[in-house]
């Protein structure tokens, strides 16, 4: 039995008598991903059984049972799943009211401990099937579900002693930020977090997905990194900076982590590439070279900053439609690239002549020339002819073992892209997925579809025309959207597609479909095999094309 922590330890001083709480949708995902996407309402994670990864904004946590998570309007969040490991997650998102003036805040945000044993999964299995039931009534009782739900959450949050163990854990956690160059122990750490070391080992990789020895790893091979690019030093005194004495088992350890060796990766690392989109990041990164300034953000590039915000300095803005293009210019200013890559029909002329300021600028002509273009016009003027030819050989031999097994698989049945954005369905949207699927796999695409209908908004009755055997659909993951798809997808004439009657619709992200690079179009072909092969197929497609 454990004890009810009081008002006065959850620091909540008679706040809950001024809110008030509002249901607004359950979701229960199973071993599923959720694209990195805004919330405008406060977001509740719940696990039932399993583990996975959540990003909210730039922190990433551990899900688990014991604990929940809670994410706030504005925020950006995100589920992975974990290779071999089972999820199942009630996502519940609600409004949050006050009485009177002052601002909202929820009396906790981000990660909850609490105790497992409790009602809150019952809850959410009652709440679930509640919120999608017919009836008014029993959506009364979803919302009457949800106050209870939220009232044994505050009751079962853990204080002692597991909100102190983990207060000490992160504070070890920083410790090793901060003196990663020194000989650290594991007793080290367990003193500094108070607890024992056996407890230390298992709650630090139960918290954080990952042991502390590797953490350790990790914060010493990122630093590393950075003084590769900037300080110039030596391999061995680099070595010895970021807490290695033997600088050929730092050698070792480094290619383990990234792939290759130092010395590679500071002949990489010499000139000052700025990728001015993500997608001339896709193309540079075909071209084994990692830019020093490229756009990052774990919603709007969510892939590419998850494996290489430490290697890229420069973090410019991602979301070009904040128009935030003044503040990246002047980070660029700031940092004195050799050259700017950027694509021409992106560019405000006032923003070209500053970047011309600053750095020469390749621009690559968008709409007249295809990602192979780009690729060989880059790699020409960054002296990368071999690599651009190699990576394009690599690629041609992925295109041709996907080909034979897809059309294997398929004899003959067609496939469409489908993208719902706001309240309209498009036809193969963008240039990335048509060419991917149509071009180089072959696919055959529904009797009657031409290419003046693609990027076409069109009713659900003209996919219903197409007919196609096959769908893959591309949900933009915002507000409005999810509202629309929600409705959709429970429609008599959604539900009468060929494709969704016979369980063959599937769903595709937009990272990678709706980019359009070299880096790109392979991860689409990993992505499609995986999604109608299995795992396994994806794995050795992707063998072809190692990730730098």
């Amino acid at each position: 039995m454990h004890t009810t922590p009081s008002d006065t330890e959850l620091q909540t001083p008679g706040c809950l008598d001024h809110l008030w709480f509002k249901l607004r949708s359950v979701e229960w995902l199973y071993n599923s991903n959720m694209e990195q996407q805004m919330t405008n309402s406060h977001v509740l994670f719940l696990v039932k059984q399993g583990t996975g990864c959540l990003t909210i904004d730039l922190q990433e946590y551990r899900l688990r049972k014991e604990a929940v998570h809670i994410a706030l309007p504005g925020q950006t969040m995100g589920v992975l799943t974990e290779s071999g490991a089972e999820l199942e997650l009630y996502v519940v998102s609600f409004d949050l009211f006050r009485d009177g003036a002052g601002e909202i805040k929820p009396p906790h945000q981000g990660e909850i401990p609490v105790y497992p044993e409790s009602q809150m999964v019952f809850l959410c299995d009652l709440m679930y099937g509640c919120w999608r039931h017919e009836s008014g009534l029993e959506r009364f009782r979803g919302q009457s579900a949800f106050h209870e739900l939220m009232y044994e959450l505050i009751k079962n949050i853990r204080l002692e002693p597991e909100m102190n163990s983990r207060s000490g854990l992160e504070t070890s956690r920083t410790f090793i930020e901060n003196y990663y160059y020194d000989n650290l122990t594991i007793e080290q750490l367990a003193r500094i977090a108070q607890i024992s070391p056996k407890y230390y080992v298992d709650l630090f990789k139960k918290t954080y997905g990952k042991s502390a020895i590797d953490y350790l790893t990790e914060v010493r091979v990122n630093r590393a990194k950075q003084l590769m690019v900037h300080s110039g030093a030596r391999l061995r005194d680099i070595a010895h900076q970021v807490g290695y004495n033997d600088e050929f088992y730092f050698s070792r350890k480094f290619k383990k982590e990234v792939g290759m060796s130092p010395t590679a990766y500071m002949k990489n690392r010499k000139r000052r590439i700025a990728a001015y989109s993500p997608h001339v990041l896709g193309q540079l990164l075909a071209l084994k070279m990692i830019p020093y300034a490229a756009p990052l953000h774990p919603k709007w590039t969510a892939y590419y900053y998850k494996l290489y915000k430490a290697d890229i300095i420069l973090h410019l803005s991602a979301y070009r439609a904040n128009q935030d293009w003044e503040a990246n210019i002047h980070a660029l200013a700031q940092a004195s690239p050799d050259i700017v890559i950027s694509r021409d029909d992106s560019l405000h002329p006032l923003e070209r002549e500053r970047l011309e300021q600053i750095a020469p600028v390749i621009v690559l002509p968008w709409n007249d020339q295809t990602w192979r273009d780009h690729l060989l016009l880059m790699a020409q003027q960054l002296d990368a002819v071999q690599e651009a030819h190699d990576w394009l050989a690599g690629y041609d031999r992925k295109v041709s073992q996907a080909k034979e097994q897809l059309h294997r698989l398929l004899g003959g049945e067609t496939v469409l892209a489908v993208s719902i954005h706001k309240q309209q369905c498009r036809i193969s949207p963008v240039r990335g997925m048509r060419d991917v699927l149509y071009a180089d796999l072959e696919l055959p695409p529904p009797q009657g579809l031409n290419p003046d209908q693609y990027n076409m908004a069109v009713p659900v009755e003209r996919l219903a025309e197409l007919d196609a055997d096959r769908i893959l659909l591309n949900v933009c993951q915002e507000e409005e959207t999810l509202r629309y798809w929600q409705s959709l997808e429970t429609s008599p004439q959604w539900l009468d597609l060929r494709a969704v009657r016979s369980n063959r619709v599937y769903p595709i992200t937009s990272d990678p479909w709706r980019e359009y690079s070299a880096h790109a179009s392979g991860r689409m072909i990993d992505d499609l095999l995986r999604l109608l092969c299995g795992a396994d197929a994806a794995a050795s497609s992707s063998e072809s094309l190692p990730l730098l």
